[in-house]
């Protein structure tokens, strides 16, 4: 129940769709420009600087907002809060990629998985940040960052579990594995475009119009 709860929650926080409603209140359509993705960076491609940061840091707000709402509901299951807090973060990021009310084609959900870093581990946050960075500023694609990113997060969540760090009981440690490898596998695969077009040499790099 409180697992079903936590998705649907955090769903209902995904479909706050930032980059078409930052787009409408510009009296355009994203989803009719650039690579017709929604995210932050299609946003990033065809409005600018300025608008993609919005975009980013409205899509990453809402699953700091939905896990902090988690945190304070569950408070008292310390040995399930982080297997609660993936499940609310897959279901904003789900939210995030298919909005029922648009037809369910929305963005990649790679802010809204970097909000979901944010309410986990500073730590594994700031070695995702240094390989996005530093993937991005070497090669321009930003594709090639965000694939990394999920990659990153799945193997800092194994780690971090494994430790101990998250307080997990024993017996839940293989569904909180599980969730993450759901999450940077969604997070990869809707760069299946991107990762054809970096295989042929084709994949746009930053600065150019389309994704």
């Amino acid at each position: 129940m409180e697992r079903a709860l936590c998705l649907v929650m955090g769903y209902v926080f995904g479909l706050f769709q930032t980059g078409y409603i930052y787009s409408r209140s510009k009296h355009m359509d994203i989803r009719n420009y650039g690579s017709g993705n929604s995210g932050s960076t299609n946003v990033l491609r065809v409005m600018g600087k300025k608008a993609g940061l919005i975009v980013f840091l409205g899509d990453a707000g809402k699953t700091i907002i939905a896990c902090l709402l988690t945190r304070l509901l569950f408070r008292s299951q310390p040995e399930l809060l982080y297997v609660y807090l993936l499940y609310t973060g897959f279901g904003v990021i789900l939210g995030h990629n298919f909005p029922f009310y648009m037809g369910f084609k929305g963005g990649k959900g790679i802010a809204a998985s970097a909000g979901l870093l944010a309410s986990t581990d500073w730590r594994v946050m700031l070695v995702c940040l240094v390989v996005f960075v530093a993937a991005v500023a070497i090669t321009r694609y930003v594709s090639l960052g965000s694939i990394l990113v999920m990659i990153c997060f799945f193997i800092g969540m194994v780690f971090c579990g494994w430790r101990g760090d998250f307080g997990i009981a024993a017996a839940h440690l293989t569904e909180f594995y599980v969730l993450a490898g759901l999450i940077s596998a969604m997070g990869i695969w809707r760069h299946h475009a991107n990762i054809k077009r970096l295989l042929s040499g084709t994949e746009n790099k930053l600065g150019a119009r389309k994704e």
